[in-house]
């Protein structure tokens, strides 16, 4: 999937990482690197599952394996098998652990004292390839996950939600980060499904749910750490509202899927104008995935691709944190 993604054009591809699945996706980022030839990797991290300098110390490793095409995606979400943390407590600790990233990936010697970690430590590590090192991806709904995305994040990351909820957001996130004398880039993280006339793009989402039952989909559902997180009731709500959230808005993935539950689905020139339209109010990178992933991704990269120029997505995107285009290898 990863190198039918490099191929058809992708320039990043989200790596995810799921206890209940058994992904992880730094082994499979470390695969990937000697394999890909012009994609970045997106690899996603669990801030409890490592140690700030050991892993500083990976990614930087990593980052000059991919002569700099390596960018993060921090998740907060609770250990398995250990109670779980209230959000607050969650994203503090993600607060210091992206700050400490940057420290280790920029300083010689990290002196850092906060509420979960302490460090007196030199950072005797390889520099990664770019000055501050890989680009920190990041989503959280709740008021404290905004602030930690606001004072350390690179790419703020919505879940596929209405175009005038994604322009209110994208306002008050970069009200936040100017708090902090600090700028964002925004991604939107939704599926999409693509064909050459908007009834079969329905005709296929149809088929994608026909054998879904709802008992079976909240089994789903309840597997995942974060379904009480604050994104996660409002893809709920969006659902509880009907079958289409927005003009070609899907919210029928919802229903047996944990995290994401909306898909645009659509012509190819319907699902080009609505990534468009997200364009026009701040979206300047977009996760995209379908089922199953590796024709999607093929599909994508055939008939949509191609109108997001290099030179768009360049200008689009401002500076060198993160690729506009990504496909999840899930």
């Amino acid at each position: 999937m990863v190198l039918a993604a490099d191929r058809a054009g992708f320039q990043n591809i989200l790596l995810p990482s799921g206890y209940n699945t058994g992904v992880d996706s730094w082994t499979l980022a470390a695969g990937a690197a000697a394999e890909v030839r012009r994609m970045h990797l997106l690899p996603a991290v669990r801030v409890g599952e490592q140690h700030v300098p050991m892993f500083a110390r990976a990614a930087a490793n990593l980052d000059r394996m991919l002569n700099g095409r390596l960018n993060v995606n921090i998740i907060s979400s609770p250990m398995p098998g250990l109670p779980v943390e209230s959000s607050t407590v969650r994203y503090e600790r993600t607060r210091e652990f992206m700050h400490l990233l940057k420290a280790f990936w920029t300083q010689d010697h990290v002196r850092f004292s906060g509420k979960f970690y302490q460090f007196d430590l030199k950072a005797d590590l390889p520099r990664p390839c770019r000055p501050g090192g890989p680009p920190l991806y990041f989503g959280g709904s709740s008021p404290e996950a905004k602030e930690a995305a606001a004072a350390e994040a690179d790419v703020y990351l919505y879940w596929g939600d209405t175009v005038p909820v994604i322009r209110e957001g994208v306002a008050e996130m970069r009200e936040r980060a100017a708090r902090f004398d600090r700028s964002l880039l925004f991604g939107l993280r939704v599926h999409v499904i693509a064909r050459a006339t908007e009834s079969e793009a329905k005709a296929a989402a149809e088929r994608l749910v026909s054998r879904l039952t709802d008992d079976v989909g909240e089994t789903i559902k309840q597997r995942a750490l974060d379904k009480e997180s604050v994104g996660k009731a409002r893809q709920n709500a969006l659902l509880a509202q009907g079958e289409w959230a927005d003009t070609f808005l899907w919210t029928g993935v919802g229903r047996g899927r944990p995290g994401c539950g909306t898909a645009i689905v659509g012509s190819y020139d319907q699902v080009e104008a609505k990534l468009r339209e997200y364009i026009s109010v701040g979206i300047q990178a977009f996760i995209l995935s379908g089922y199953p992933h590796l024709p999607e991704a093929q599909r994508f990269g055939e008939h949509l691709l191609p109108r997001f120029s290099q030179t768009t997505c360049q200008a689009l995107l401002g500076r060198a944190t993160g690729q506009p285009v990504g496909m999840p290898a899930r």
